[in-house]
C-alpha cells in the first residue's frame, strides 16, 4: 500500500482537510530562500505541527544554510520528519539526526541517481523530485518515472515519489515507481498555497488504487 503525504499546507483548515481526507502525512513548507506561496515562518510551522491530529506524521520540508540551522528549524517547529532540501553530505545529515533524534529525508533530482546513492545509508528516506536550479521543489513538473522505479529497486531506503503528481496520474504512477510514499503539493491546490479539499480527498483515494482503477475525475 502507497503511502501519501501532502505538502504546502498554510492554514488549520487544510490541515484538517488532510488529515480528513486519510493521508498518512503532511508537509509544512518554512525556512526556504526561494519564493513560495506554501512558505509559513517558523511559528506558524510550530502552530500547525501541533495542531496535527495523532497518526498524521508532520514533515517540515526546510532548506537552510547550514546543518546547524537545519537543527534549529527542527528545534523550533518539532516535526515527526524533516525533509531536506540542498546540498547536505551524508555526515551532515547524520549529525541533523543525531542532534535532533528526529527522521531526515534528503531530496534528490530524477537525474541524481549517482547522489542518492550515496545518501542512501545515511537517510531515514528518500524523496525524490522535480527541482528547480536552485534544489527547491514544488514546480509540478513530472519527473522521470522509469528512472524513480529504477531507484526504488536499487536503494535501501525508502523511497517517496514527487513532481508533478495530481488525482488523475498519481495511481499509474504508482503502480509504474512502486514507491513507499507518493508526494503532492501543486496538484491539489484550488490557488497556490491554498488546498482544493475535494482534489485532496481524490488523490489520497486514487493513490490507494494504485494497483486498481484510478477513480474517474468529472470537472
Amino acid at each position: 500500500m502507497v503511502r501519501v503525504k501532502v505538502c504546502g499546507v498554510t492554514n488549520g483548515a487544510d490541515l484538517r482537510a488532510v488529515a480528513e481526507a486519510g493521508a498518512d502525512a503532511v508537509g509544512v513548507v518554512s525556512s526556504v530562500p526561494v519564493d513560495s506561496p506554501r512558505e509559513v515562518d517558523l511559528a506558524q510551522a510550530a502552530n500547525l505541527a501541533s495542531t496535527a491530529p495523532p497518526f498524521l506524521t508532520t514533515v517540515l520540508v526546510t532548506m537552510p544554510e547550514t546543518p546547524e540551522d537545519a537543527v534549529d528549524a527542527v528545534r523550533t517547529v518539532t516535526p515527526d520528519t524533516v525533509q531536506l532540501h540542498g546540498e547536505f553530505s551524508p555526515e551532515e545529515i547524520g549529525y541533523i539526526r543525531a542532534e535532533t533524534e528526529t527522521k531526515v529525508v534528503p531530496v534528490v533530482d530524477y537525474d541524481e541517481a549517482a547522489r542518492a546513492r550515496r545518501l542512501d545509508e545515511a537517510a531515514d528516506a528518500l524523496l525524490i523530485d522535480s527541482t528547480d536550479d536552485s534544489g527547491g521543489g514544488g514546480t509540478g513538473e513530472t519527473g522521470d518515472w522509469d528512472a524513480a522505479a529504477e531507484l526504488v529497486r536499487e536503494l535501501v531506503s525508502p523511497v517517496v515519489l514527487a513532481g508533478g503528481l495530481t488525482p488523475e496520474n498519481v495511481a499509474e504512477a504508482a503502480r509504474r515507481v512502486e514507491p513507499f510514499a507518493v508526494d503532492v503539493a501543486s496538484g491539489t491546490e484550488r490557488s497556490p498555497g491554498a488546498k482544493d479539499h475535494a482534489a485532496v480527498s481524490r488523490f489520497v483515494r486514487n493513490a490507494g488504487r494504485a494497483l486498481g482503477e484510478a477513480e474517474e475525475v468529472y470537472e
